[in-house]
């Protein structure tokens, strides 16, 4: 494991609960600069993907990515990085619906400054608009995953439904798929087709 993921592995225990010296002294330690908050790992996938197709190391330039394990952690991972505590850069990606969660998180974290980028709905969702209907038929049938998205494309609650829809749903129905496909949609993207909140976060870092 890298001093960074160690660094990642010591805040979510810290977070959970844990001792905070862990963290605290890996922070002294390392060129820990920033952190970005996650919701989820198919958000980390997808970050980091995109950071690698833009020949970026984010460990080597101080970038901690995050998954907070959903969306109502923002204000205990604020508090534990930001001012109140290690003092770290903040910011990350927020879907619409949380936007005033994430608003009020920080601002009781004193991190009220810091940047967040908007989701529409979700990263999901965005990628999948970005890359068209079409294309991500034939992303799932080149990953295996034909058989299974006509599968739940039968189920009564799907029939009615916009594809994109159809489509979102699809890649949370099996655990690891959000995070498989956070990769494989952000490497398939053409370059000026980058979702707006992806691109302004690398952009920011």
């Amino acid at each position: 494991m890298s001093d960074m993921g160690a660094f990642r592995e010591a805040v979510t225990t810290w977070a959970a609960g844990g001792p905070g010296g862990p963290a605290h002294e890996l922070a002294a330690r390392l060129p820990v600069r920033v952190a970005v908050l996650l919701e989820g790992l198919s958000d980390v996938a997808a970050v980091s993907a995109l950071a690698a197709r833009r020949g970026r190391d984010l460990e080597a330039e101080g970038v901690c990515v995050l998954s907070m394990g959903g969306a109502m952690s923002v204000g205990r991972f604020a508090h534990l990085l930001g001012p109140p505590g290690l003092g770290l850069r903040l910011t990350g990606l927020c879907d619409e619906a949380e936007r005033g969660y994430y608003a009020r998180g920080l601002a009781r974290a004193g991190a009220a400054q810091q940047e967040f980028f908007v989701c529409a709905a979700d990263l999901e969702d965005e990628l999948i608009r970005a890359l068209g209907v079409t294309r991500m038929a034939e992303l799932v049938r080149a990953e295996g995953d034909l058989r299974p998205l006509q599968t739940f494309l039968r189920q009564p609650a799907q029939q009615g439904r916009p594809a994109q829809q159809q489509l979102r749903r699809f890649l949370g129905t099996k655990k690891g798929r959000k995070i498989h496909y956070g990769r494989v949609l952000v490497e398939a993207l053409d370059a000026d087709r980058v979702p707006a909140p992806l691109d302004g976060l690398l952009a920011g870092l």
